[in-house]
């Protein structure tokens, strides 16, 4: 098998569009914004910690000569047990539905790829919800996916959307999209690869592939020995096991780690953070550089370069490639600017008046600075020389928190930093730290915790403590 023909099939089979005999969507207001504006990219990302590696984009001309992105209708993903009665037959016998100006939110829950996260045949099996523990609202909707019908008589689970992502069931069954979202993304892909590994006629084809599917979206080459070579010495058990271990809340993705995961971040207040992943690579100095970011990691980052490594070589035909329009991308940039916390039932007392003295003593202002609990800062991590016009170019509280280093130093988004993160909505969020590692608020404040870095804090006496984690739990 030639592998390398295989990941470039995986890759435009994720970001392609299954176009067929459908109409295309032509009548999309004009942009007001240029997303993909090859000055404003090379400028708008930090360098990595070995600048020569820092991430080439593919040239506007390639990225316009790719197919606008056609939002279809969707329609909701009931758990087996509420799933209303003929409603499958219902949906196969909807004719296809285009929406020509969709809304932000429309963009937000559209499904970019299908058959890779989600089967229907999963998302009605019982089975998949108890053995991946997936969240279900009051409603009885599994709200991490929708069903598309793109062609009259298929129905479609589809997958990518922002909302697998960034939506959250909350312990009362409401959803609240934009939060840290809490579906078991990598826990879905451990079940996938089982499946995979029980239908397979060549097991060893089968290891073969996703090792080099794992060296295609995680390798990092410039550094010794490349973190991802680990891989070799792992078996298909192996590795699904590493995925079934990272908890929802925190998830791999293209351009970090297998090893290390990454927190996603909460969306809710994205307005005002100045550093987006995080690593702080990417500066958002307007509305536009959300715009480029959510193009990035909703599929144009799998055609960087970094130095002489590239994920694909040779590139795929962008005429087969789709993305979004810079119109979609304006309106769902509006929707996450809008987004609102929803109401805390954690009120100020006399508990929560003493934490906010120690939040003060303690100079934890210093850092999460109120209003937005964060001064939109960098802090660089161990082992890391701050290059000196890093100091006069952005915002760096110079010295380290001593956290572990590894998504800063490690994976392809390791700029040697990390953004100093808001506290607010710590309430309804979870797991915490940037790797995902910390269940609550209490094991971050706890001195026995196993998780490295982050000292401050943790030499309160109980009392202290608590009162501290009432004040952090009404931001």
């Amino acid at each position: 098998m030639d592998f390398r023909r295989f990941l470039t099939i995986l890759v435009i089979l994720l970001f392609a569009m299954d176009r067929g005999a459908l109409p295309q969507n032509s009548t999309l207001r004009p942009p007001l914004h240029k997303v993909w504006d090859d000055d404003a990219l090379a400028s708008m990302e930090l360098p990595l910690a070995n600048p020569a590696s820092s991430p080439k984009h593919v040239s506007s001309d390639y990225y316009y000569r790719m197919k606008e992105r056609v939002i279809y209708k969707s329609y909701p993903i009931y758990a087996p047990d509420k799933e209303p009665a003929g409603y499958m037959e219902s949906l196969a016998q909807m004719e296809p539905e285009i929406l020509a100006h969709p809304a932000g939110e429309d963009v937000f829950d559209a499904p970019i790829g299908y058959g890779a996260t989600f089967k229907v045949s999963q998302v009605r099996d019982p089975e998949w919800y108890r053995l991946n523990d997936v969240p279900v609202t009051k409603d009885g909707i599994m709200p991490f996916s929708r069903y598309v019908v793109r062609q009259k008589g298929s129905v479609e689970a589809g997958g990518g959307a922002c909302l697998m992502c960034h939506a959250r069931v909350m312990p009362d069954g409401t959803l609240l999209k934009g939060a840290q979202g809490n579906f078991p993304v990598d826990r879905a892909i451990a079940f996938n690869l089982r499946e995979q590994a029980a239908a397979a006629s060549n097991r060893n084809a089968l290891l073969d592939a996703i090792r080099l599917g794992q060296r295609t979206f995680f390798s990092v080459p410039w550094r010794t020995p490349n973190p991802i070579d680990r891989i070799d010495g792992m078996s298909l058990a192996d590795i699904i096991a590493t995925f079934d271990r990272i908890p929802a809340g925190a998830t791999t993705r293209v351009n970090l780690s297998l090893f290390h995961p990454a927190q996603i971040p909460d969306l809710i207040g994205v307005k005002d953070i100045r550093h987006l992943d995080h690593t702080g690579i990417v500066r958002q100095r307007s509305i536009e550089d959300l715009m480029r970011y959510v193009a990035l990691v909703q599929g144009a980052n799998s055609f960087d370069r970094f130095g002489t490594f590239a994920l694909l070589d040779p590139l795929p035909d962008p005429n087969r490639l789709e993305r979004y329009s810079d119109d979609q991308l304006q309106s769902l940039a509006q929707f996450l600017y809008a987004l609102r916390p929803p109401p805390n039932p954690n009120k100020a007392n006399s508990i929560t008046g003493r934490g906010r003295k120690v939040f003060a003593g303690e100079g934890c202002v210093q850092c999460h600075t109120p209003p937005l609990y964060t001064n939109n800062k960098l802090t660089p991590v161990d082992g890391f020389d701050v290059p000196p016009e890093h100091l006069r170019k952005f915002q760096i509280v110079n010295r380290s928190a001593g956290t572990d280093p590894a998504l800063a130093l490690e994976t392809r988004k390791g700029t040697g930093y990390y953004k100093i993160p808001s506290l607010r909505g710590v309430w309804y969020r979870g797991p915490l730290q940037h790797g995902g590692e910390v269940r609550s608020l209490e094991e971050w404040l706890n001195p026995a915790r196993s998780t490295r870095g982050h000292p401050f804090g943790l030499k309160l006496n109980a009392t202290d403590r608590a009162a501290l984690i009432a004040f952090l739990r009404t931001l």
